[in-house]
């Protein structure tokens, strides 16, 4: 297999385990680098694999049907893989207050859905992000 399908396991594993409709929060002490950078437009950058897990439980407890899915297929070239991606979901859970453009209260009831295409660079087999 080659470094560039290796790196896209990695990565597939990434967008189905962590963002999927059934997060795995092992995943990120599996293949994420401990210093890892998570950074989307939406939300404050975060570091570390202790922070990366507390954003995402918070994040899923306040949006319970939470998913994400690829859209096309992976790209590969040297350490960076190329993905884009869909989903979103309903805010019924707690407040939430990691949007960079302001909270939600509890249980608003409100439908989000956004897309994008990110960019990931995989070193020995962990994920930088």
């Amino acid at each position: 297999m080659s470094k560039e399908e290796q790196n896209k396991a990695v990565v597939g594993r990434w967008f189905t385990e962590f963002w999927g409709k059934n997060v795995n929060l092992a995943v990120i002490d599996e293949i994420a680098a401990p210093n890892m950078l998570l950074k989307y437009s939406l939300h404050e950058p975060r570091q570390g694999r202790e922070d990366i897990k507390s954003f995402m439980t918070d994040f899923r407890a306040a949006f319970p049907d939470l998913n994400f899915e690829g859209t096309a297929d992976l790209i590969g070239e040297g350490d960076y893989v190329v993905g884009q991606w869909e989903g979103g979901g309903t805010h019924t859970g707690p407040a939430f207050d990691d949007f960079l453009v302001g909270g939600l209260p509890a249980a608003t009831g409100r439908k989000m859905h956004f897309s994008g295409t990110t960019v990931l660079k995989v070193i020995d087999g962990a994920s930088e992000f």
